[in-house]
């Protein structure tokens, strides 16, 4: 494991880290099936005798796990549960046959539904495959559809079908404490992560180490193959990382996989300019990032337990700065192995 070439990046995480008054961070990289950069900081709270970051600690992800959500959608799909992801919602579920009229699988998967919740009633923003809006009903809808075509939860399901098999031991929907969480916000009544009182997989309480969020990526970037051995098809894999935005939604705005952002050149887009054509990545509210890059067949993570918006702070420009930063990094790491 090699550190020194990637501290540039460790000290730009922690530079963020202290912006976003963040108490814990990490970062993690595997390149050419090796992992090349890990790297903790700070404590699991604000308090003194907190337990330090290390490479047990797990961090809330946010919305990385709607991720988790998309393959279990594809893995349906390879059940043949799910016939296509053009068939509309209210065909499987029969309480949203009038209200989702027209809107599919695709459109919840690439933020396209339209659907918005106000005041806890459901209401269309816009028509599907017109536009695009980060909005969790579709979020919901689709963990519905898993429980329903499945018959188990969201986390029964992936912990069977994906986290056992692939070892994943330290990613989790959580409720009750533990020592390897970072678990500080859930004292906030204000906090932003939401509740955290089902083990389903239906909230926002998936915790996963740096390492297991990184091997989440490497199972995408390898397509299922770990360790010499094809133990889901590549085909599961594919599916997600590939181009589902409905070709009607105009082209400035974001492209989506199942739920992952992809590189495109669009004003919203996550993923820093200099990323290759190819990539793809998820972020969560907490700050966590998993980054997949398979022109340098190369898997970048970082981790934040980001508690509140602060200062001038801007997200998507950090986010961005973050990829490019890693861009250049292992574009200069091929050349400095070689030598």
């Amino acid at each position: 494991m090699n550190t020194n070439h990637f501290q540039s990046l460790n000290e730009y995480v922690y530079n963020i880290q202290l912006a976003i008054q963040a108490t814990a961070a990490a970062t993690y990289i595997i390149k050419n099936d090796a992992v090349v950069n890990e790297w903790y900081s700070g404590r699991h709270d604000a308090s003194e005798d907190s337990r330090p970051v290390n490479q047990k600690s797990q961090f809330n992800v946010g919305s990385i796990r709607k991720t988790y959500l998309g393959l279990a959608i594809s893995l349906l799909v390879e059940q043949g549960l799910i016939k296509s992801i053009d068939e509309e919602i209210g065909d499987s579920l029969d309480e949203f046959t009038g209200l989702a009229k027209g809107i599919t699988l695709r459109h919840l998967l690439t933020h396209t539904h339209g659907l918005i919740e106000q005041e806890g009633e459901l209401s269309r923003e816009f028509r599907a495959g017109e536009n695009w809006a980060y909005r969790n009903p579709g979020i919901n809808m689709l963990f519905e559809l898993v429980s329903n075509l499945s018959g188990k939860s969201l986390s029964t399901f992936m912990r069977e079908n994906v986290f056992e098999i692939y070892k994943l031991n330290e990613t989790g929907w959580r409720t009750e404490f533990h020592a390897d969480l970072i678990y500080n916000y859930y004292k906030d009544k204000d906090t932003w992560v939401g509740p955290n009182n089902s083990d389903a997989g239906d909230q926002s309480n998936l915790f996963v180490s740096a390492r297991d969020l990184a091997m989440w990526g490497y199972i995408h970037l390898k397509k299922g193959r770990w360790k010499g051995k094809q133990l889901l098809p590549p085909s599961v894999f594919e599916r997600v990382t590939s181009l589902a935005t409905p070709k009607t939604v105009p082209l400035h705005l974001p492209r989506n996989g199942y739920i992952w952002w992809l590189q495109s050149d669009t004003p919203l887009n996550q993923l820093g300019e200099r990323l290759p054509s190819g990539s793809y990545q998820i972020l969560g509210i907490t700050g966590c990032a998993c980054l997949v890059i398979p022109e340098y067949d190369a898997v970048v993570v970082r981790m934040y337990n980001q508690l509140a918006n602060t200062g001038e702070y801007d997200y998507l420009t950090d986010i961005r700065q973050f990829g490019n930063l890693a861009n250049d990094l292992l574009k200069s790491f091929r050349f400095y192995c070689r030598t």
